[in-house]
């Protein structure tokens, strides 16, 4: 993966400030893994993560790894999911301004 990052990130497209996140579980080579996404608020990819495991340094390590490559957000919108508000929480208690925090019904 990270040859990808090396040919297509010059290309990348900036993002919006306002991110949407989410894991799913897919099945890669016969084994199940976890996928971790950020899309922006028009849809278009922030950053993706895949991950054995689904704990709280696997959501950190996908929020890390999208700030680093798109800039801070000003607001998170999360599922109900656990992981997702643990790893953010996390994040947040390092930062003097705080990303707010949406947990969608859903």
């Amino acid at each position: 993966m990270p040859a990808l990052g090396k040919v297509f990130g010059p290309r990348k497209q900036k993002v919006g400030r306002s991110w949407r996140i989410d894991e799913t579980y897919i099945k890669v080579k016969g084994e199940w893994k976890y996928l971790y996404r950020a899309v922006d608020k028009a849809g278009d990819t922030v950053d993706f993560l895949f991950r054995a495991r689904r704990d709280k340094a696997a959501a950190r390590r996908n929020f890390e790894k999208a700030i680093f490559g798109n800039g801070v957000p000003e607001t998170v919108t999360i599922d109900k999911s656990g992981v997702n508000l643990a790893g953010l929480n996390s994040i947040n208690a390092d930062r003097e301004v705080p990303i707010k925090i949406r947990q969608s019904s859903i």
